[in-house]
């Protein structure tokens, strides 16, 4: 399997430094950004494009959902997984449909769980395009899709497949059509959040 990326944000700087050393020992994940600054790590989400995100929810100015909720409206759909002290907000995290949450101090045995489930979940969601709701997809939109899933634009994908941004937008367009689906982004949830 190829090494996973993940960025995380959390405002308390011994908190991420934590995080960052646990998460140093696994050999399959790769650590493209740490951020103490929500607005900031917003910017990196978008721009790198992480396999996972690992999120504090307490923060100054902007909490942990209010990330999740403008990184997915740009059209960025990385795994989230919340790190909290406080157990409460396990019922929100789920309802946005994060990944997990993890409770401070991060335990290295439920963290490697989670990556373990996280895992096998992207198996999953590679497997995801036998759904009887995409099965109606040419090749072509299948791929496209899996790079709007990634978080790519079309301009970026029309440079990735060596084809104009307006085919690509019109791939975009039929995937809608095809599956019954108001946008792109309840599409994306719809099959990250249930991968089977």
């Amino acid at each position: 399997m190829n090494r996973l990326t993940c960025i995380i944000v959390d405002d308390e700087i011994p908190v991420l430094n934590r995080l960052e050393n646990l998460l140093l020992k696994f050999e399959d994940i790769k650590i493209l950004a740490k951020e103490v600054i929500p607005e900031t790590a917003i910017e990196k989400i978008i721009s790198l494009k992480p396999d996972i995100v690992f999120i504090d929810v307490e923060m100054p100015r902007m909490n942990g959902f209010d990330v999740v909720k403008t990184v997915r409206e740009e059209l960025v759909f990385p795994i989230f997984i919340f790190v909290t002290a406080w157990q409460q907000y396990a019922i929100r995290a789920i309802k946005q449909s994060a990944f997990d949450y993890l409770l401070k101090p991060v335990d290295i045995t439920e963290l490697k769980e989670t990556l373990e489930r996280y895992g096998q979940t992207k198996s999953q969601i590679d497997k995801v395009f036998n759904l009887p709701m995409l099965k109606c997809l040419c090749e072509r939109e299948r791929e496209i899709l899996k790079y709007v899933i990634k978080g790519y634009t079309s301009k970026q994908i029309a440079e990735l497949l060596f084809i104009s941004k307006a085919t690509v937008d019109t791939h975009r367009k039929n995937i809608l059509a095809k599956t019954g689906t108001p946008k792109l982004s309840d599409l994306i949830i719809n099959i990250l959040t249930n991968p089977k």
